[in-house]
């Protein structure tokens, strides 16, 4: 078997069998197969795709390339909730203290924000101790006690992903619903849940620019996912607008703190319940309707908020910090958004929204970047809403020195105000 020879079959479109993906993965591993080899490949994939079947063949290789988690201890109620990227998502905050105050037990690891997107992770060391790196056992025994831990990925998962999204990056081969669904679910699979929710995105703000495109990805993920012998399930969710009115990493931990509290957000409350209620519904296995109404319950109740401040005291954070939000970091500067002109927020660009989030602070240009958690936004006009000429759109938030007035300028540009309203569903499909 030959390296060339498996990329001149991919290249004639041909069905790449088990053992050559095999093969070619462990030989790029081990270094017998060089990176240009690999990028040949990959841009082969990118061009003529690839069946489930291939697909399922590289993501098993992603996912036996490094450490496996073994949460076969905590039972069948394990499930897990990963979200392809958005502007504004907050929502692990959310439906993580929701679906374990109802009866879930949630195990799950998760990302630092890159680019416009933001991170759970970094969200959750805005509380002042809060340890993202525990041991196994740790992670195992916390689980047990309080059926809720999350961490940040392991150096050891999945190293085969790390490689191949390095060359992805640069030959241009990202976009490719087989590669991204392979390197997704290779980390997915290997952190142990036994039931999985995808929350795949899909706008301005999103990676899937169109509905379509986020559906495709969401079933294949989920093929991938059932292949494997997990419950799986996918929404299909809006990412045109920001979720929620919060953009940043304290400002998101204050609005989900809020939304646990009773406050009405009804975008980031209606895809919190649905995605908690799809967590739960997996993870118990009954009916969605009636998960829905326990998840509602747990945040009417305060036991979902009670739960938030459980976690963040399990984990070495400040918990006092969810009954007193005050206690958080505050930013050094705010600055006041004025709208130049009258109308309805026909549209807004949540990809640009997010740059400029990134610019005040909060996120990372580079993965190496610091993050000021202080740094952010907040919508005071979102899609559909009415705003006259001088009247305030937002507030912006750093404690660095950010160009304000540049900032203030890029925000109005990722704004269209006019007459016509339009409002995606903020679910556009789901996957059960």
């Amino acid at each position: 078997m030959r390296a060339y020879d498996i990329i001149d079959k991919k290249k004639r479109g041909e069905e790449l069998s088990a053992e050559e993906i095999k093969f070619f993965t462990r030989g790029y591993l081990s270094g017998e197969i060089p990176d240009y080899q690999v990028s040949a490949l990959l841009m082969a994939i990118c061009l003529k795709g690839m069946t489930t079947a291939e697909t399922v063949s590289l993501t098993e290789e992603i996912t036996s390339s490094g450490d496996s988690l073994d949460l076969s201890m905590l039972g069948d109620r394990t499930v897990d909730k990963h979200s392809t990227g958005g502007v504004g998502d907050k929502t692990t905050l959310v439906i993580a203290p929701i679906v374990a105050a109802s009866g879930g037990v949630v195990a799950k690891m998760s990302g630092r924000g890159l680019g416009h997107t933001g991170g759970t992770v970094d969200k959750l060391e805005s509380f002042p101790g809060f340890r993202t790196t525990l041991t196994e056992g740790e992670f195992i025994e916390q689980t047990k006690k309080i059926a809720l831990a999350v961490v940040g990925q392991s150096g050891e998962l999945a190293p085969l992903d790390k490689k191949l999204y390095a060359l992805r990056d640069v030959t241009a081969t990202v976009d490719s619903i087989p590669l991204i669904a392979s390197s997704i679910m290779g980390k997915k699979l290997a952190c142990g849940s036994r039931s999985i929710v995808l929350d795949v995105k899909y706008g301005s703000g999103a990676f899937m620019k169109d509905a379509e495109s986020a559906y495709a990805l969401g079933k294949l993920m989920v093929d991938i996912g059932r292949a494997r012998g997990r419950n799986m399930a996918a929404l299909i969710t809006d990412m045109d607008t920001p979720l929620g009115r919060a953009v940043g990493n304290i400002p998101e931990v204050k609005e989900a703190i809020a939304l646990l509290s009773g406050e009405d957000i009804p975008d980031l409350y209606e895809v919190c319940i649905s995605l908690a209620a799809a967590m739960l519904s997996l993870s118990l296995g009954i009916d969605e309707p009636d998960a829905a109404q326990r998840c509602r319950e747990a945040v009417e109740s305060g036991r979902a908020l009670a739960k938030l401040e459980e976690w963040i005291s399990a984990q070495g954070g400040d918990g006092s910090c969810v009954r007193d939000v005050s206690r958080l970091p505050r930013a050094k500067r705010e600055h006041i958004v004025y709208s130049v002109s009258e109308g309805y927020v026909e549209k807004m660009n949540a990809e640009k929204i997010g740059l400029v989030c990134c610019s005040l602070g909060a996120g990372r240009r580079s993965k190496d970047d610091g993050i000021d958690y202080t740094a952010g936004l907040t919508m005071l006009k979102k899609t559909g809403e009415y705003v006259k000429e001088g009247e305030p759109l937002a507030i912006l938030y750093t404690s660095g020195d950010a160009d304000l007035e540049i900032l203030e300028r890029e925000y109005i540009g990722a704004l269209v105000i006019g007459d016509k309203p339009k409002k995606n569903p903020l679910i556009a499909g789901r996957i059960i």
